[in-house]
């Protein structure tokens, strides 16, 4: 019952517009004062990456190709008459191909007036890595495997259809083979579930004829379904969840040049604190954005109704705070969780984690230097977590990250708990087309309590584009832990990792 009145109260708040208010201010935007010659616009889009759907299409009709070729020769011979000479695009999967050119497909009329033009983009990423692993617990070598394919059926630019499937792997575990240990061996998590299904537009976009002068503000964003969800840089949550979602954007609510109020209702698929599935997990949350002059303002609240075996129900809010100061840019967050029965567990407990992001670009070239910190009492717990993320400090640096692939873990780890630390590092992009580039970072946290983690590291990744579909990676850490908690901890851990992504 509190469920349902809370989520009624949601919806109530996201439908009533609330009123405008005019903000005045002078703030710099920081503009870039480097000029673009025109004729460099857009050079490279001739060569855009094309989707699964357009190579398929490409190799059935071979005026496809050639379409192509004359194309690309009308832009560097800048002879536009060849474009005449084109054939026109043949095309299975719709008319408008992805940041293609040409002629707009005209679609057809439903029957609440909307035009809908029907274009199914396949699209996805391959992960490979070998990778090992020592946080101190003794040595992790295995061979990973990864694979996220989704169909993006594009009804119109503002309505769609999402599905995806992870088919290799399942709740944490990744296929591959598995180097040393108890399991050494190949093993296979082999997934058909659907992982991503839902549908999301805007309800004034498919009901044109209701609002025909666009006078009465029925622009809602609706979105419903097995979808991605993250909120507070992914402190808050981030998670697959069963959910409803309805947004009002382009208020002039709170003082604010523009506010975005949601409203969401989550009922199946919520991985609770600790990375597993409550089967009986709830969640409802009023989720806002707010754009000042010199800052943007996000104020978030949920309430998890779960099961008595996971820890039972827990409350959640958080406030974060970007802008810019003088050349930095900063984003201040502070988020917190109460367990409301009882004690609290992995899946939910009381704790709040301060957290600050700071970056600026070098002034002689385009690198980047950062320091990120965190601060955190109690046990801090996240409304939803999917199983490959980890925990909710990934977000401060590459030693606090989850390679998402495989037993390769955060080097510091990414739980809150009652400590502090910070993660310093510098982003340098090399070569004159920034095709390649590498980040060193130095990272520690300190317990604040008696028997709490401490921890002191060093990061390195290199990352390389081969193309316009490939990447290399190459991570490296080592660190020093002191752990009076688990004495069978070693005091020193290290890992490296080879990664190959492609993009399709």
């Amino acid at each position: 019952m509190r469920l349902v009145v809370t989520c009624i109260f949601v919806a109530f708040l996201c439908a009533v517009p609330c009123g405008a208010t005019a903000a005045d201010g002078n703030a710099s935007l920081y503009l870039s004062d480097e000029v673009v010659p025109w004729d460099d616009l857009g050079k490279d889009f001739v060569e855009r990456p094309k989707p699964v759907t357009e190579v398929i299409e490409d190799a059935i009709y071979p005026e496809n190709k050639e379409r192509d070729r004359i194309i690309k020769e009308a832009h560097v011979t800048g002879n536009a008459d060849l474009l005449e000479t084109a054939p026109e695009r043949r095309n299975i999967f719709g008319g408008n191909p992805f940041l293609g050119s040409g002629k707009i497909d005209e679609g057809f009329e439903i029957a609440t007036g909307a035009v809908w033009q029907p274009n199914l983009i396949i699209y996805g990423e391959f992960r490979t890595a070998i990778q090992s692993f020592d946080g101190g617990f003794g040595n992790d070598a295995e061979w990973a495997n990864r694979l996220d394919i989704f169909g993006n059926l594009y009804l119109t630019p503002t309505e769609r259809i999402l599905i995806g499937f992870r088919p290799l792997d399942r709740d944490g575990d990744f296929t591959g083979y598995q180097f040393n240990g108890v399991d050494k061996g190949f093993f296979e998590t082999l997934n058909a579930t659907i992982n991503t299904f839902f549908f999301e537009g805007d309800f004034g976009e498919l009901f044109p004829r209701l609002d025909p002068n666009d006078s009465r503000s029925l622009d809602y964003g609706i979105a419903f379904g097995r979808q991605p969800i993250n909120f507070q840089d992914g402190i808050m949550i981030n998670d697959t969840i069963d959910s409803i979602g309805i947004s009002r954007a382009s208020l002039f609510s709170f003082g604010a040049n523009a506010t975005r109020i949601t409203g969401l209702l989550g009922l199946n698929e919520l991985h609770r604190g600790d990375n597993i599935r409550d089967s009986r997990a709830k969640v409802v949350g009023l989720l806002t954005s707010m754009d000042y002059d010199k800052s943007t303002l996000e104020v978030d609240a949920a309430y998890v109704e779960g099961s008595s075996a996971t820890g039972g129900d827990g409350f959640y809010a958080g406030i974060g705070d970007t802008r810019r100061i003088s050349e930095w840019n900063s984003t201040l967050r502070v988020n917190g969780s109460w367990a409301l029965n009882g004690p609290g567990s992995l899946a939910v407990d009381s704790g709040f984690v301060i957290t600050s992001m700071l970056s600026r670009t070098m002034t002689y070239n385009d690198d980047i230097f950062y320091f990120d910190s965190f601060y955190g009492n109690g046990n801090y717990t996240s409304v939803a977590r999917d199983p490959s993320v980890g925990g909710p400090l990934g977000g401060i640096g590459i030693l606090y990250a989850s390679a998402g692939l495989g037993d390769y873990s955060a080097p510091l780890g990414n739980q809150v708990g009652n400590g502090v630390g910070f993660a310093s590092g510098y982003q340098a992009f090399l070569g004159g087309a920034h095709k390649a580039q590498l980040i060193y970072e130095l990272g520690g946290r300190a317990g604040t309590r008696s028997g709490a983690e401490s921890s002191l590291g060093f990061g390195m990744r290199y990352q390389r584009a081969f193309g316009q579909h490939s990447i290399l990676r190459l991570d490296g850490f080592a660190a020093g832990y002191n752990d009076d908690l688990r004495p069978l901890r070693d005091d020193f851990g290290w890992g490296l990792r080879c990664e190959w992504r492609v993009k399709f």
